[in-house]
């Protein structure tokens, strides 16, 4: 089944109130097999909801319309959708008995609006609304179906779930659509996609639907399958494809924080990690600890924003500060091997960097990153160029470094920088 989002209110389009209701109707929808294909957000104006509604029955069967329903002058979506599908109002005698007891039960006066707000259009099924006085309503016309219900988004929920998708599933033989997510870092999208070009074709070809889902530092690979948990398997074997050819990429699975599976390999293998940062700013210990039970693995942290700490704190060379620099791999492989020393853990991630979006010279610029490694065994540095917006920088830098011991710990090679 197609379905196409009627988002009404001038409210969302100058960005006063996000559009959560979109979001969640769409996850919601698809758990189903209701496969979302347009989202259109409009203002309160009675032809651009007749005019939106049209244009939505061209591309779906299915309209879920949200928002206009108050009991205010300028909620008009109601008695829009009256004229459209050719009804008149009349009083629903359930509904307006439920907003009696509604203002009974709080003890406050009903007024006129309150009770216009049990006025529906004869020709559409009411959809209880249990949390509030806007009542739902299902039209059908043409063999489709819209759904018209509150903006207020407990109210929408408690409509679609309660009222709307039960009905929906007794009418039409759904089948859920069967989404899984393999988790890659340090890999762009456009790359991502050039290398497994042959995998994609396949996958495409056996029917199943991919997207790529991009994020600073991250990129999501999400397979979908239109008939079900059937191929459940079989999705899970292309997965298993990817994770063998990419290991320095692939970390985890269904929106897994890279965090969270470092932190359960640090407690299987028993090791203990600290950190010395710099161009982080204390973000890199805070990502590992926002883990619960971080404390079985995370010992601490030393914070060395300045070059005079750096020397203080962790016994960096003053020579090399003054020579090649603090971004630069003497320097971060110090800040890791004496940090590892002072803090006495099995290893230590260090942070050496131009966040940006001042500070970059010819040789240095904007996003130029060093992170070290040390173990009891060896210490390493990776040098990596980021982009020139600050908190990015931060973002991509947390999240490469905790790929960068992941892949340490687990023996896996990754190119010399």
């Amino acid at each position: 089944m197609r379905a196409e989002i009627l988002s009404i209110g001038d409210e969302l389009l100058i960005g006063q109130t996000i559009n959560t209701n979109a979001s969640w109707l769409g996850q919601e929808c698809s758990k189903l097999g209701i496969r979302i294909v347009h989202v259109t957000t409009i203002s309160d104006e009675k032809q651009l909801i007749k005019d939106a509604v049209d244009e939505a029955f061209k591309r779906a069967d299915l309209v879920l319309v949200t928002g206009g329903l108050g009991p205010t002058k300028d909620d008009i979506t109601k008695y829009t959708l009256c004229e459209y599908f050719d009804s008149e109002l009349e009083i629903h005698i359930p509904t307006l008995q439920r907003i009696e007891a509604f203002f009974s039960k709080r003890n406050r006066p009903m007024l006129d609006v309150n009770i216009r707000q049990a006025e529906l259009p004869k020709k559409c099924t009411i959809l209880e609304n249990v949390n509030g006085t806007a009542a739902g309503m299902w039209f059908e016309k043409n063999g489709k179906i819209l759904i018209s219900m509150p903006g207020v988004p407990y109210e929408m929920k408690g409509i679609m779930m309660e009222q709307a998708f039960p009905r929906l599933q007794e009418k039409f033989a759904l089948k859920a659509l069967y989404h899984r997510t393999l988790m890659t870092q340090g890999i762009g999208e456009s790359f991502l996609a050039d290398q497994v070009q042959d995998w994609e074709n396949e996958v495409r070809e056996k029917g199943l639907g991919l997207a790529y889902l991009p994020s600073p530092g991250m990129v999501k690979l999400r397979l979908t399958s239109y008939e079900g948990e059937s191929r459940a398997e079989e999705i899970d074997a292309y997965f298993k494809q990817l994770e063998e050819r990419f290991p320095n990429y692939v970390y985890g699975k269904e929106d897994e924080t890279i965090q969270l599976v470092l932190g359960r390999l640090l407690s299987e293998k028993k090791m203990t990690i600290g950190t010395v940062e710099s161009c982080t700013g204390g973000s890199l210990a805070q990502t590992m600890v926002s883990v619960a039970g971080a404390s079985d693995y995370f010992q601490g942290s030393f914070l060395t924003y300045t070059n005079e700490l750096k020397n203080r704190l962790v016994d960096v060379s003053k020579h090399d500060l003054d020579t090649v620099g603090a971004v630069s791999r003497e320097v971060v492989e110090q800040m890791a091997k004496n940090g590892r020393e002072k803090l006495g853990v099995d290893i230590c991630i260090s942070t050496s960097g131009v966040a940006g979006p001042d500070g970059g010279t010819e040789e240095l610029p904007v996003g130029t990153i060093w992170i070290g490694i040390a173990t009891k065994d060896k210490v390493s540095a990776k040098k990596f160029q980021f982009g020139d917006h600050r908190e990015r920088n931060i973002q991509m830098t947390v999240l490469t470094a905790l790929n960068l011991v992941r892949c340490e710990i687990l023996g896996i090679l990754i190119e010399k920088k």
